[in-house]
């Protein structure tokens, strides 16, 4: 696998594309217009934690409002009312939300919901598009028909553009799974995803595509020029190796990188592939990327399984960054970590260890919608 991986470095966008006509992904400190998420409903993913979510999500609304809008997409009528009330327990006015009656399986927005591009237009502003990549359930669960629409249906809502992903073969146009926390960019070109997600034939994201054709649409949808292709995720990440939860962009050539110290530990390993790669990585101007490493938390387990927990799976809002935290001694470590990397910003730490239950964190639960670019 890693020799054709090493075929795909520099792209250039297809004729006729996004990114031919300017728009690009931009990275996640760029200034939002909102955040979005989806209310907690589907039991199946908290089980006996359930109702600590929804205050879970209290704080998240707390910690972003006053900086961006806040989106939240509700299942039914006697979600929002429940979540209203929720709000409004923790002096929040629903009314400083943006509420939308959305149907969806889950509520791991991140990956099911929109990825936004920009570009800039002339001097008036810029247009802000939705790129509408295929979701599957991570190639594992069976309920997905309703998350896979909430792209298409927020497009509507907002009347935005909408690109449905599709690539090309050479005997035909395919829909294309991606999710948003298999991918991290620096909006300057530069993407960081795992070959275990996107490459590994198991997983049955693209069957029919090649790693050529999948960094093709990668650069022709998010203006990617060029993709640093980690090796693997964290044990218990039932996504099949989500970047975001192993390394992130905090600035255009700087890169957090989650590493783990104990060798007993089989994700010291997994993490150390990683480091080594990303310690070659480039921008497209040929600087070298700092690469900070951020330590793991002891290992969660619930029930004998063991929980996705990791300092990686953080938010950046326009006031705030959201670090999930677990009661655990790195708690502090990351937070002062995250506290030099973002000077100008306020670090919170957001008490994860109900919420890593669901195996998704802080990161999964958000999407980030830019504003328009002057």
């Amino acid at each position: 696998m890693r020799a054709s991986v090493e075929k795909v470095n520099l792209l250039e966008p297809s004729a006729g594309s996004p990114a031919a006509s300017g728009y690009r992904m931009p990275a996640e400190w760029e200034p939002h217009r909102s955040t979005w998420l989806v209310w907690p409903h589907n039991r199946r993913d908290w089980e006996i934690k359930t109702s600590a979510i929804g205050w879970c999500y209290v704080e998240i609304i707390r910690h972003l409002i006053d900086g961006e809008a806040v989106c939240v997409l509700f299942e039914s009528r006697e979600i929002e009312a429940r979540a209203c009330e929720q709000l409004r327990k923790a002096g929040i006015s629903p009314e400083c939300i943006n509420r939308y009656r959305i149907r969806t399986n889950r509520s791991w927005i991140r990956d099911c919901g929109p990825i936004f591009v920009a570009r800039q237009r002339d001097s008036a502003g810029s247009d802000v598009a939705i790129t509408d990549w295929c979701f599957n359930g991570w190639a594992r669960y069976r309920s997905w028909q309703h998350d896979n629409r909430v792209p298409r249906e927020i497009a509507r809502r907002l009347k935005k553009t909408r690109f449905g992903v599709r690539q090309r073969t050479a005997s035909q146009s395919l829909p294309v799974v991606l999710e948003g926390g298999s991918i991290d960019v620096n909006g300057n070109g530069l993407l960081l995803t795992t070959e275990e997600c996107l490459l590994s034939a198991r997983q049955a994201r693209n069957p029919g595509l090649s790693c050529t054709e999948i960094a093709q649409s990668l650069c022709d949808y998010l203006n990617i020029r060029r993709i640093c292709w980690l090796d693997q995720g964290i044990l218990g990440d039932d996504t099949h190796g989500h970047v975001d939860d192993v390394a992130r962009f905090v600035s255009p050539d700087v890169i957090v990188a989650a590493s783990e110290k104990d060798t007993n530990d089989e994700n010291h390993w997994r993490l150390k592939e990683n480091l080594v790669r990303l310690k070659h990585l480039r921008t497209l101007n040929g600087k070298a990327v700092d690469v900070v490493e951020v330590p793991m938390p002891q290992p969660v387990f619930f029930e004998g399984e063991r929980l996705p927990a990791s300092y990686l799976n953080f938010y950046i809002g326009n006031r705030r960054v959201l670090v999930p935290t677990f009661n655990d001694p790195n708690d502090r470590v990351a937070l002062n970590l995250f506290s030099a990397l973002f000077p100008h910003r306020e670090i919170v730490g957001i008490y994860a260890g109900d919420l890593i239950l669901g195996l998704g964190g802080v990161h999964c639960l958000t999407q980030q919608e830019p504003s328009e670019i002057r």
